[in-house]
């Protein structure tokens, strides 16, 4: 059995992603892990601690990214295609640059592979997620937030990633452009892996998640429409994370992997934890919605938890 790591980024260390910091979370699992690098700004490091890692399973790939193309998001897609192209392995392991696996879970994952090897119905691995928000201390674990999602799948020609790169279809006879089509897309058949993906998209200065969120804004509404946000100030000045207060706390440990990056946590005076619950931001989150506050209180306190409408890009096997 053999197991292939993939993952694509742009600027990403400019805009605070740990993308060294995810590849090597699992690299001692995979016997490959494909790095597929955009065409990013000259003083974007990424490239160069990609490399200083210094290990030969390391395979960089750089790329142009082409947004009038593949709008909307899908140029994550894309990228993500093109990365899974280049791999080898009976399961392929994407990780995005923001997310990292803890070392605990990385005897589980082998585990489960091993056992799903020689179970064609799986087509695929399915993890759950910890969503950290404004620190390393407090999740997001509202209505609007995933809970769980695909991260291996099985080599096969026929899976591609789905819409802006979240998850993965099994789309037959693909043009290699539309990756937002729901017709004749199937959803993956997966297994639980048992593990977990340390998600930390949104754990950064709230000056850069500014930066990173018109970055974002970029990719799936068009510069014309960010130039006109940023007109009205859209962008402007530090992100306002909201009330963490509110928020649950994380009691576990991080991944090792992660130990120096956490240790360079300097903006807590530019957080709050207290007052106003919501974030004051011009662009407003969709969790703080009033609409999907409103759903995540009855969810948390009628339903006891569960989701309304959960949506679920998978079929889940008994395995």
């Amino acid at each position: 059995m053999t197991i292939s790591g993939f993952t694509m980024g742009k600027n990403a260390r400019k805009l605070y992603y740990p993308m060294k910091q995810a590849v090597q979370s699992i690299l001692p699992l995979v016997d490959e892990f494909i790095v597929v690098l955009g065409d990013s700004d000259e003083d974007d490091t990424t490239k160069a601690e990609i490399e200083s890692i210094g290990n030969p399973k390391i395979i960089i790939i750089e790329t142009k990214w082409d947004i009038e193309k593949y709008p909307r998001g899908m140029e994550h897609a894309h990228q993500t295609d093109i990365a899974k192209s280049y791999c080898k392995g009976d399961w392929l392991f994407y990780l995005q640059s923001d997310e990292v696996i803890h070392e605990n879970d990385l005897g589980v994952i082998r585990t489960r592979c091993e056992e799903l090897l020689d179970d064609p119905e799986v087509e695929g691995l399915l993890f759950d997620y910890l969503h950290f928000w404004g620190d390393y201390r407090h999740i997001q674990n509202s209505h609007c937030w995933y809970r769980k999602e695909i991260r291996i799948i099985r080599n096969l020609p026929e899976i591609h990633s789905w819409v802006s790169a979240q998850s993965f279809r099994r789309i037959p006879d693909f043009d290699g452009i539309h990756y937002r089509q729901k017709e004749n897309t199937f959803k993956l058949k997966v297994a639980p892996a048992n593990a977990r993906v340390f998600h930390y998209g949104w754990v950064r200065p709230p000056v850069l998640m500014n930066r990173k969120i018109k970055a974002f804004n970029v990719n799936h509404r068009g510069a014309r429409v960010v130039d006109e946000i940023s007109k009205n100030d859209g962008f402007k000045g530090n992100f306002d994370y909201g009330n963490l207060g509110k928020l649950p706390e994380f009691k576990g440990s991080h991944p090792a992997v992660m130990n120096d990056w956490i240790s360079q946590f300097n903006w807590a005076d530019d957080l709050r934890y207290t007052g106003v619950r919501r974030s004051l931001n011009k662009i407003v989150s969709k969790h703080d919605r009033p609409k999907y506050l409103a759903i995540s209180w009855v969810e948390k306190n009628i339903l006891f938890g569960a989701r309304l409408g959960e949506p679920r890009n998978y079929i889940l096997l008994n395995r």
